[in-house]
């Protein structure tokens, strides 16, 4: 297996996230972990960022024609649902 190279990366940060960070062990892994965990988390359309361009928001408003955001039965979380498949079937959930 061929090891990746590594890259240093820096970021500013206050006096407040320095002292949060103060009493973790490893603040590098800690920090690595978080920042692919957000990743991850990172919403398709925006990438994280909250903000939708204008094309991205029309393309939206297109997609809500036949989608609506619900709150799940099971776990309380919202979620798309597709309103054009609804006769056919009931929501898929991967509970």
């Amino acid at each position: 297996m061929r090891k990746s190279k590594q890259s240093i990366v820096t970021f500013k940060a206050d006096e407040t996230l320095v002292d949060a960070l103060a009493g973790i062990e490893n603040r590098s892994a800690f920090i690595r972990n978080a920042i692919l965990a957000a990743l991850e988390n990172a919403c398709p359309l925006c990438l994280g960022s909250g903000i939708l361009s204008p094309m991205q928001r029309a393309h939206w408003e297109d997609f809500c024609r036949d989608h609506t955001v619900e709150e799940c039965d099971e776990c309380h979380e919202r979620r798309l649902t597709c309103a054009a498949g609804e006769a056919d079937s009931a929501p898929r959930t991967s509970h």
